[in-house]
């Protein structure tokens, strides 16, 4: 009896001891194992076929593909998540009603006016020192700033620089923007850099921008390259300048508390995967341009594109508003920092 006992008590510990293995085992697994899968609605401010939203379509596929699938992201174009008002978008973002927004950095300067300092009229000399500055301390300090609006920045894409359209004239010096109604963004350094050529700048949303061209409402607009093209400028616009006049990026934002809700490595892929969108749309942008700018000239536009010379004109005009631009940052320390940056102090 004794030794029958002696073998049940035996035989016992060893069934525990396997099943606390067999749990132990468990939990590694689970820790280490694919993340829980979730799911996230992107939107985007312009239609399907646009450089925003082609990027955060091939940002979907980068991040389904790193992440194993446990990330799966399904593109929203045209504003149609937000009604199309990009204020009450960053917004909804930050109240997790909008899970991710691409939107441009110059609409987040009605939240942080330090943001505009990027758009300053022809602070950067060329794509890659303004790629160079994105990625630089300024603007990482400028993506940082959105987790006051409960936002995780997770990075930036690139945007062409500007151009302008036009019903009426080519624009070639200062002196042809007198008198034009063009519209601007609902930014005031738009305001205040076309003030100085004589505009009547209109702010508007984009939303409203064909039908008031198509009525004759205002004359003109400015864009780059991929948002004339896919919002077909050319059915109500006669006349394209290259100006590269100014920069803006796109900032790629997830809600915070969505973001803070994923795992370390799902966070990682969701960042790496911005970074190398990044490098991609720089590369999908290059491309896009010639192939645009023939292809509005085959539908009709005249396109001019300034001279170095013609071009100093309009950076003299910049930089006789660098008072009122620091007015609209409002941080004399950060415009200043800004413009040490790229040698414009």
């Amino acid at each position: 009896m004794k030794n029958l006992l002696w073998s049940l008590v035996v035989v016992s510990c060893l069934m525990l001891t396997a099943c606390g293995s067999s749990e132990d085992a468990g939990s590694e697994a689970q820790g280490s194992g694919s993340d829980e899968k979730v799911s996230f609605k992107l939107s985007t401010p312009d239609p399907e076929e646009s450089n925003v939203t082609m990027a955060a379509k091939e940002f979907a596929e980068v991040v389904e593909e790193k992440s194993d699938g446990s990330i799966e992201i399904s593109v929203h174009p045209n504003g149609t998540l937000y009604g199309g008002d990009p204020s009450a978008a960053v917004k909804q973002l930050g109240s997790g009603s909008l899970d991710m927004l691409v939107l441009s950095t110059s609409l987040y300067a009605n939240f942080e006016p330090e943001f505009s300092a990027i758009s300053v009229p022809y602070l950067f000399d060329d794509n890659e020192q303004y790629v160079s500055f994105l990625n630089g301390d300024l603007g990482n300090e400028l993506l940082g700033s959105v987790s006051d609006l409960d936002i995780k920045g997770l990075g930036y894409w690139a945007r062409d620089f500007r151009q302008i359209t036009n019903s009426q004239h080519p624009i070639e010096e200062p002196a042809d923007l007198d008198g034009l109604k063009l519209r601007v963004p609902n930014n005031p350094l738009w305001v205040e850099f076309f003030k100085g050529g004589g505009t009547a700048t209109t702010p508007m949303d984009f939303g409203e921008v064909y039908n008031a061209l198509q009525l004759g409402t205002i004359d003109g607009q400015e864009n780059p390259l991929g948002v004339i093209s896919s919002a077909k400028m050319h059915e109500v616009q006669d006349y394209l300048t290259i100006s590269d006049h100014m920069a803006d990026g796109w900032l790629v934002g997830l809600n915070q508390q969505k973001y803070d809700n994923l795992s370390d490595d799902q966070k990682q892929i969701l960042e790496e995967a911005t970074q190398e969108v990044q490098d991609w749309s720089i590369d999908y942008n290059a491309e896009q341009a010639e192939s645009i700018i023939e292809t509005l000239e085959e539908e009709g536009m005249e396109v001019n594109e300034l001279s170095d010379e013609q071009k100093q004109e309009f950076i003299e005009l910049s930089q006789e508003a660098y008072p009122a631009f620091e007015e609209v940052i409002e941080d004399e320390e950060f415009f200043e920092e800004v413009l040490k940056s790229v040698g414009k102090d």
